[in-house]
């Protein structure tokens, strides 16, 4: 399927309200928040970035982020102090999709993400834990590393292992969601050039 635009979505840059090492997660029993939702729209031809939404998020339950989670992505006590809470982030992201023409009924789009993690299992959760809905078309994803697998004949273990694999430099701070989605962008431009057509790969 021919896509008109694709939006490259990290979302998941969580912050952690414990000490325990559990990749920079906020992580008391079942509380997973995010506090950084990045997204790339990337023109479904040229596959040339043409617009981003990037806003760091304010947690709800545990407001301290750890200094696990800001060494890992970056993200200090003063970037997510007065954003934001999740449910007015994806109101503002509804209105960015708005206007840049992604929910007109003409226009195919679908978000791609590195692994199934985000939207199939982050974003459902938190949902799920502050009991609010969100919009159909974040539950539809292609996984980057499936079509890379497809390609390159071997599935990706990681980020870094990815980029390597096609002979892609790493582009600004690892674990930071911004970065990783304009890297995830040149890997979706790289597996264009060598000729992928890209289908939905998840949904819920």
């Amino acid at each position: 399927m021919m896509f008109n635009h694709l939006k490259v979505i990290v979302h998941t840059k969580r912050g952690r309200g414990t000490g325990q090492k559990s990749n920079h997660i906020i992580n008391q029993p079942f509380i997973k928040e995010i506090i950084e939702f990045p997204v790339l729209k990337v023109n479904g031809e040229t596959f040339n970035v043409e617009s981003t939404f990037h806003q760091y998020v304010e947690p709800q339950v545990h407001k301290e982020l750890s200094s696990f989670c800001t060494e890992l992505t970056g993200i200090t006590q003063d970037m997510v102090n007065g954003q934001p809470q999740i449910t007015e982030t994806l109101e503002k992201f509804k209105r960015w999709m708005k206007s840049e023409g992604l929910l007109e009924p003409s226009v195919t789009s679908v978000f791609v993400t590195f692994g199934d993690w985000d939207l199939k299992t982050m974003l459902p959760s938190e949902s799920k834990h502050f009991g609010f809905s969100y919009a159909d078309y974040l539950k539809h994803w292609i996984n980057i590393k499936k079509p890379y697998n497809e390609v390159m004949g071997a599935y990706p273990k990681d980020m870094m292992v990815t980029l390597e694999g096609m002979k892609l430099k790493h582009e600004g701070r690892h674990h930071s969601g911004i970065d990783d989605c304009k890297n995830i962008a040149n890997i979706l431009r790289q597996l264009a050039l060598r000729g992928h057509v890209f289908k939905e790969t998840g949904s819920l």
